[in-house]
């Protein structure tokens, strides 16, 4: 851990002092404090705890959700009938058998296979290696799962008799620290689809394998897939999210490709919208409709495509945000995890006929004195209206003065959803006016919109960031004090800001980013690589010009704004030397800034005491340079 201070007139960062900190209020919600909101593994922007993976059963009988409250952790049996939802068994990733009785599920790094009526599972591995996205033959005899246990992404079976090891089905299908991509069973049982970059590095091809001989064949060729493949009834076609290898590879924005299963001829499905990559497409009985989700201006609906193309039409009208979904065999009803700007993770329940949509779930928690932010628009760089999220204080008031914060989203490609985001919350419930915006090139605003950014990384992006601070500052309720906050591409956002637009922010949190791309090229992980090279078109020796434009540690002279830098020392996607490059930097430009690292920690924090400790400084920096 590295603390180090420049300038040492300036004040210390403030003490994290041991207080009684209320867990509820008294009308029986939890309290939006930092404990509160980073107590469990799922502390994150938006979604927090409540139901994180539900599959629902082929005939629709029940769904197997896996729950994580502070008083409910394990996966619980949903009954359609009775809507009773009881304690199953305690593990995560169910997926249903075809019959409907029973499910595979991973509990202590082991597969576990267990029925609809009772409490005690069988064991099916037992050998200490990890195993993950387990999924059920269609006859029922065999598990596919993934495990790095051959020092790749792999699929090997188990029986399901409990005879038997493990076996080794795919050889190197993806990098060990990729678990993006997911599998499927063709309906006959003998082969299954997967993605694999053996053929290229660079590439995230469709592959067979024969599950009796092991013969592995590569089926697509122009096509970057994602997500999980999804088999026609029939079996001679396979759904894929996917983006064109020629085309710009977008986090959030995918076409739906239907490639022949045979001959491996692909085609794209005309409509006018894109879909967003999440689980898999879901097919219809007949094989004539696919189903996907769509994202428009932060929110996520269900849509339905004819599979041969055409007008694609929205199914659901609920908003908010879909972490997941799922459907009956044949598509006839559809449920959703699903959050909004005021509730945390449920179960939703959709028919194929359409109508309104019911919630099975009311397990997350009720937090005190959330309301849904204003939706608004601002003027920002060209003309451009940005989309912004707007979250103000409890009794807010016009005729009251408030300091602000400018919240800039990870991803990049991706966007902020309007989902439960309590970070924005707490800060709100703080005091400040809270302004998360959805910067160009990110998804959900048409391709038009994403193209914007490409080859102009972290550079018109941030006159976007600084645009609404100016937005701010013009309005009757503004202090005329804005800071800049924001994790992963956030942190990327928050430093280019202050780089190219030094007069904009009086505090910036640039957390968990990279700010010399083509230094970070050399030493992250494949998707950060894959993620750099398509940004910028190519790898650094050939843009070099595209990869100075967005660089913000050759512009750290211009910074006028104190900055708190924080990072996980762990970190691959956004590798830590990138850290302690802007760290030198600020360093020898005697710029006022402080730096904490976290060691262990990976791009994503795996201790909430750490994620405490993060947010806790990141409130504490806005407080001491904008009250």
């Amino acid at each position: 851990m590295s603390l180090i201070l420049v300038r040492p007139h300036i004040l210390p960062l403030l003490c994290l002092v041991a207080v009684f900190i209320p867990t509820t209020g008294s009308t029986g919600e939890e309290a939006l404090s930092w404990e509160n909101i980073c107590r469990t593994d799922v502390c994150r922007a938006t979604g927090h705890d409540g139901v994180m993976e539900a599959r629902i059963s082929p005939d629709g009988a029940h769904v197997a959700a896996v729950l994580e409250t502070p008083d409910k952790q394990g996966i619980y049996l949903l009954s359609h009938d009775t809507e009773n939802l009881s304690k199953w068994v305690t593990g995560t990733s169910p997926r249903w058998f075809a019959d409907g009785e029973r499910i595979v599920y991973v509990g202590d790094s082991d597969l576990w296979v267990v029925d609809v009526d009772s409490q005690n599972p069988v064991r099916l591995t037992n050998d200490g290696n990890d195993v993950r996205a387990p999924k059920p033959s269609p006859d029922g005899h065999r598990i596919a799962f993934y495990s790095t246990r051959s020092g790749h992404q792999d699929i090997w079976l188990v029986n399901t008799n409990d005879s038997g090891k493990p076996k080794q089905l795919t050889r190197e299908s993806m990098t060990v620290e990729e678990a993006r991509l997911g599998h499927a069973w063709s309906p006959d049982g003998k082969k299954i689809a997967y993605f694999s970059n053996k053929a290229d590095y660079w590439d995230d091809d469709l592959w067979l394998v024969d599950v009796e001989s092991g013969n592995e064949r590569k089926l697509s060729g122009t096509v970057m897939g994602r997500a999980a493949p999804a088999w026609s009834p029939d079996g001679r076609r396979i759904a894929v999210f996917a983006t064109a290898k020629d085309e710009f590879w977008y986090g959030d924005l995918s076409d739906l490709y239907v490639i022949d299963a045979a001959s491996g001829d692909e085609r794209r499905i005309e409509m006018q919208v894109h879909a967003m990559a999440m689980n898999q497409p879901q097919w219809s009985r007949d094989g004539s409709e696919l189903f996907f989700p769509n994202h428009l201006r932060g929110e996520l609906d269900l849509w339905r495509v004819p599979a041969s193309g055409g007008v694609a039409t929205q199914v659901s009208n609920m908003g908010g945000l879909i972490h997941g979904f799922d459907a009956t065999e044949g598509a006839g009803e559809f449920i959703f995890i699903r959050s909004t700007p005021t509730r945390g993770r449920e179960v939703d329940r959709l028919p194929k006929a359409g109508g309104r949509t019911d919630q099975l779930t009311a397990v997350s928690t009720d937090w005190q004195g959330v309301k849904a932010p204003d939706v608004i628009s601002y003027r920002s760089l060209g003309g451009h209206y940005i989309q912004a999220f707007l979250f103000t204080p409890p009794d807010f008031s016009p005729a009251t003065k408030y300091p602000a914060l400018v919240q800039v989203h990870g991803g990049g490609t991706n966007s902020y959803y309007n989902g439960l985001n309590l970070v924005e919350q707490r800060l709100a419930h703080q005091g400040y006016v809270v302004l998360a915006i959805n910067y160009r090139g990110g998804s959900g605003f048409g391709q038009a919109f994403q193209d914007m950014a490409v080859h102009h990384w972290a550079d018109d992006q941030a006159h976007d960031a600084a645009a609404a601070a100016n937005f701010i500052r013009e309005q009757p309720w503004s202090s005329g004090k804005v800071g800049i906050y924001g994790y992963s591409y956030g942190g990327i956002m928050s430093l280019a800001a202050v780089t190219r637009a030094p007069e904009a922010f009086d505090a910036a949190v640039p957390m968990a980013g990279i700010y010399d791309w083509a230094d970070a090229y050399k030493s992250a992980d494949r998707l950060g690589r894959l993620f750099t090279s398509e940004g910028h078109g190519g790898p650094p020796e050939d843009r070099p010009e595209v990869y100075a434009r967005s660089n913000s540690v050759t512009r750290i002279a211009q910074v006028e704004t104190p900055i708190l830098l924080m990072h996980g020392e762990a970190d691959a996607r956004a590798p830590f030397n990138q850290f302690e490059m802007a760290v030198d930097a600020l360093q020898r430009q005697d710029k006022v800034f402080e730096s904490h690292s976290y060691p262990g920690e990976p791009h994503r924090f795996r201790s909430p005491q750490n994620r405490v400790d993060l947010y806790s400084r990141l409130e504490d920096w806005m407080d001491r340079w904008l009250k």
